[in-house]
């Protein structure tokens, strides 16, 4: 019989080979000798790549705004993150990032975020890719050298016009204007009411139409307003950031990719799978969507474990991070 520790259930064996599961099976189940392969490989391991989506900090509560639906109040939220947008209703941009940073602010790194800020700093060779925006991996005091920020952060500001300003700033203000304060009607805080008018991405809550005078202006030029920080769509990733990535992969061959939370389709997160397991990398893929398989399909040596990334990274690294303790 085979011996099963508490964990989560894995849908991938060793060999890359899906495993039948059943509805009766335990969701915090997984295979003894598939958690053993894994801590085996990661222990002989000196150069591991970690590539970071949303998933990571679903445990924190943070909305994602990608998937099924995807709006925020009556728009779709992707839709608000595009150049075109903040030109057309900066007031508009600026009220939806405000929210997602109140957000962030409010929420705690998990157990994953600790995890494996843990592993890079045991382990020098470790780089972390992350397309999150939620700032929980610098607050879980992941060394900066070592977390690269595919998609930016909301607490990195900018002014507007980068071609003849170029002003950058770290803000962690809430709000960062006092115009951009969430609406409160001063019912007692812990009511039913009270919470959902602060949730400004309830319909119901009313947003105050904002205009240039109302946002951030950039203290540089004074001519402009600042942005957010993060990367939209249409825009270029940062080039630092894509430097320091393909000079670490170009370096020495990667032993272990880790996938987490994401489905990681959209390049050039997907192509730095294909790349590290060209240079002969296993690759672990950490999802609770076991239809999220690498872009390149499965093969024999991946690891796939279904389940919340915040208990299941710290089983995973424990070998080398010990036991993860979250403040």
């Amino acid at each position: 019989m085979t011996q099963k520790v508490t964990a989560l259930l894995p849908v991938v064996s060793r060999a890359g080979t899906k495993m039948a599961s059943t509805s009766a099976a335990p969701k915090t189940t997984v295979y003894q000798s598939d958690m053993e392969s894994f801590h085996a490989h990661l222990k002989q391991s000196t150069r591991v790549l970690a590539l970071l989506g949303a998933g990571l900090s679903a445990s924190s509560g943070l909305p994602t705004f990608r998937g099924a639906g995807g709006l925020w109040r009556t728009h779709q939220a992707t839709h608000l993150a595009t150049p075109q947008a903040f030109a057309a209703n900066p007031g508009l941009v600026w009220q939806f990032y405000s929210y997602r940073r109140h957000m962030s602010l409010n929420a705690t790194p998990n157990a994953a975020h600790y995890a494996l800020a843990a592993l890079a700093q045991k382990m020098p060779q470790c780089q972390c890719l992350s397309q999150n925006v939620d700032g929980l991996s610098p607050r879980a005091h992941h060394p900066a050298g070592q977390l690269q920020l595919l998609h930016g952060s909301l607490f990195d500001v900018k002014c507007s016009d980068q071609d003849g300003c170029g002003y950058k700033e770290i803000n962690y203000t809430d709000p960062i204007v006092p115009a951009l304060a969430i609406p409160l009607s001063g019912h007692d805080p812990t009511t039913d009411v009270a919470r959902q008018e602060a949730d400004v991405s309830n319909i119901s809550t009313p947003l105050a139409t904002l205009s240039a005078q109302d946002l951030p202006a950039c203290p540089s030029c004074k001519k402009h307003i600042l942005r957010p920080g993060v990367v939209w769509f249409g825009e270029a990733l940062p080039r630092s950031v894509l430097r320091t990535v393909d000079d670490y992969i170009a370096a020495s061959d990667i032993d272990l990719i880790i996938v987490i939370g994401t489905s990681a389709k959209v390049f050039p997160a997907a192509g730095y799978i294909d790349e590290a397991r060209d240079q002969g990398a296993r690759v672990c893929v950490v999802n609770m969507d076991e239809n999220d398989a690498p872009p390149g399909g499965w093969e024999a040596g991946d690891w796939f474990f279904r389940g919340d990334a915040a208990e299941l990274v710290p089983k995973l690294l424990e070998p080398i991070v010990g036991k993860v303790e979250v403040p």
